[in-house]
C-alpha cells in the first residue's frame, strides 16, 4: 500500500476468461478447491438445461461438491438477455461474498462478461409480440433485409452487427420501434452503467499457438459424439415446446455452436461428415470471435495455460497474498 492511500477494501473476485477449450472450467475448479471458491459460470449455453454434453457443461461428479451457479436456470425454448444474466449473477455473487467465499467468474461469452462486470444501459424489457413479428418478417425478407432496414435508423448499431446476427438484429430493432431511440444511443450513455462493486482480477486462457487450440477443439467435438452428443439432439428435439415452435433454429439456445449443425444433420440435411466438420468450424470460428473480444480487455491478464502456468499462478498469489503459492501444476485442458 502507499503511504497516505487507504487500501481497497472492496471484495475481491477472480474471472477467469478465454476462448471454447481453452482449460477455464478446469482452472475454475482447482482454484475453487484451493481457495475455497465458488464457481459462477459466465457461459450462454451453460444456463440451458438439456445443453449438457455439447455444452461441456461439467458433470456433478466433475464439480466435486464445489457450488456452481447460473447452470441449469432456464429451459432450452425460455428467452434470456444479458441483462437478466447480470441481474441473477450479481445476485449469486452477493451472496457468495456473504459466505466468506471467493467468487469466482469462469467462462467464455464476453456480453455476459461485459453486462456483469461494467453494467448496460437500462433498456425495455422483451416484447414477446414485437419480437414475433420481427421474426416473421425475417422469414420473409431475410435478416440480410432487416439489417439494411437497421442500417436506416441506427446506423452505428448496423456498422458493428454482422447481417447473418438475427438475435442482435432483432433486439436492435425490437428496442427502436418501442422507444423510437436508437439502441446504440441506450448503449452509449455511461452514466446509465453500474460496474460490479468488487476487485476482479481478469486472467485469460489462451493458448500461444492457434494450431493448439484447433487440435484441442476438434479432440473435444469428436469426445462429445462418443459421449452421445448426437442422442442429446434428438432428446431435445422430442421436448413438445421445441416440437411446437415455428423456428426452433433461431431460439438462443440452439443457435450455441455444434447443436444447430447437429439439428440440421438429423433434418436430413447433411452427411454426418459434412455435419462434423460444419460443427468443428463453427466451434472455431467462435473461438476466433472470443479472442477477438478478449484481446480487447486491456486490463486482463493473458497466459498460456500450460506454458505460462507458474506465471498464472504467480499472478493470482499477487493479487492474493494469502493465498499461498499453488500446490499442483498448471490448469488441465477442458
Amino acid at each position: 500500500m502507499i503511504a497516505g492511500v487507504p487500501a481497497d477494501s472492496r471484495a475481491s473476485a477472480i474471472a477467469i476468461m478465454g476462448p471454447t477449450a481453452s482449460g477455464k472450467t478446469a482452472f475454475a475448479l482447482e482454484l475453487a478447491e484451493r481457495l475455497g471458491g465458488e464457481i459462477v459460470s459466465v457461459d450462454s449455453a451453460l444456463v440451458y438445461r438439456g445443453l449438457d454434453i455439447g455444452a461441456a457443461k461439467p458433470t456433478a461428479e466433475e464439480r466435486r461438491g464445489i457450488p456452481h451457479h447460473l447452470i441449469d436456470v432456464r429451459e432450452a425454448w425460455q428467452p434470456y438477455s444479458a441483462a437478466e444474466f447480470a441481474a441473477e449473477a450479481r445476485a449469486a455473487i452477493a451472496g457468495i461474498c456473504d459466505r466468506g467465499k471467493l467468487p469466482i467468474l469462469a467462462g467464455g461469452t464476453g456480453l455476459y462478461f461485459h453486462a456483469l462486470l461494467r453494467g448496460l444501459a437500462p433498456m425495455p424489457d422483451a416484447d414477446p409480440e414485437l419480437r414475433a413479428r420481427i421474426v416473421a418478417d425475417a422469414r420473409v425478407r431475410g435478416w440480410t433485409s432487416l439489417h439494411a432496414e437497421l442500417a436506416q435508423v441506427d446506423p452505428a448499431a448496423a456498422a458493428r452487427i454482422h447481417t447473418t446476427d438475427a438475435q442482435r438484429i432483432q433486439r436492435a430493432l425490437e428496442v427502436f420501434r418501442l422507444t423510437g431511440i436508437p439502441i446504440s444511443v441506450w448503449q452509449r450513455d455511461a452514466a446509465l452503467r453500474t460496474g460490479l462493486p468488487l476487485r476482479v482480477l481478469k486472467l485469460v486462457l489462451a493458448p500461444a499457438d492457434r494450431a493448439v487450440l484447433h487440435q484441442r477443439i476438434e479432440r473435444r467435438f469428436d469426445a462429445m459424439l462418443e459421449a452421445g452428443f448426437l442422442d442429446e439432439v434428438r432428446a431435445l428435439r422430442a421436448v413438445p415446446q421445441l416440437q411446437s415452435h415455428p423456428a426452433p433454429l433461431e431460439l438462443p439456445a440452439l443457435r450455441a455452436v455444434g447443436y444447430r449443425q447437429a439439428w440440421e444433420y438429423l433434418d436430413g440435411a447433411t452427411s454426418v461428415d459434412e455435419f462434423r466438420d460444419r460443427a468443428i468450424f463453427a466451434t472455431r470460428q467462435l473461438a476466433k470471435r472470443q479472442l477477438t473480444w478478449l484481446r480487447g480487455q486491456l486490463d486482463a491478464l493473458i497466459f498460456d495455460p500450460v506454458l505460462d502456468a507458474a506465471r498464472l499462478h504467480a499472478a493470482v498469489h499477487a493479487f492474493l497474498p494469502t493465498a499461498g503459492p499453488a500446490s499442483g501444476g498448471g490448469p488441465r485442458a477442458a
